[in-house]
């Protein structure tokens, strides 16, 4: 009987570290998208995890919602400094997330910064932190 139970358990383990896996390290699809970044912040109440919102319409018609992996240091750092500007974000979709990963299947690996379409003519003065 205990040899049973220990065998289930191994195959209980085994399917959910494969699932794991399967979330984790293959993505569902790579993309970027653009837009103004309207928030970032690290919520949570057990699990703290970095969420963010980019705005891809006028008055917010289309939200982007995505996260950011702890690990992503620079990522972070990034997009605290060009909150409230245009940017350009590089994203992996998961099939799905874990609750300490993130909210989102989106997660941001690169973000950068670009210029916005509305102003396209003229000159914008950038602040530099």
């Amino acid at each position: 009987m205990k040899k049973i139970l220990a065998l289930i358990l191994v195959i209980i383990a085994l399917i959910a570290g494969l699932y794991y896996a399967f979330i984790y390290y293959i993505p569902y699809s790579e993309g970027v998208r653009s837009g103004e970044l309207i928030k970032i912040s690290y919520k949570g109440i057990a699990v703290k995890t970095w969420e963010g919102q980019i705005s891809q319409g006028i008055s917010g018609a289309q939200i982007f919602s995505f996260s950011v992996e702890d690990k992503e240091k620079k990522v972070i750092d990034d997009l605290q400094k060009y909150q409230g500007r245009y940017v350009k974000v590089h994203y992996k979709e998961r099939f799905g997330t874990f609750f300490w990963l993130g909210d989102t299947k989106y997660f941001v690996t690169k973000v950068e910064e670009e210029q916005s379409p509305h102003f396209r003519g003229g000159t914008i003065e950038k602040n530099e932190e």
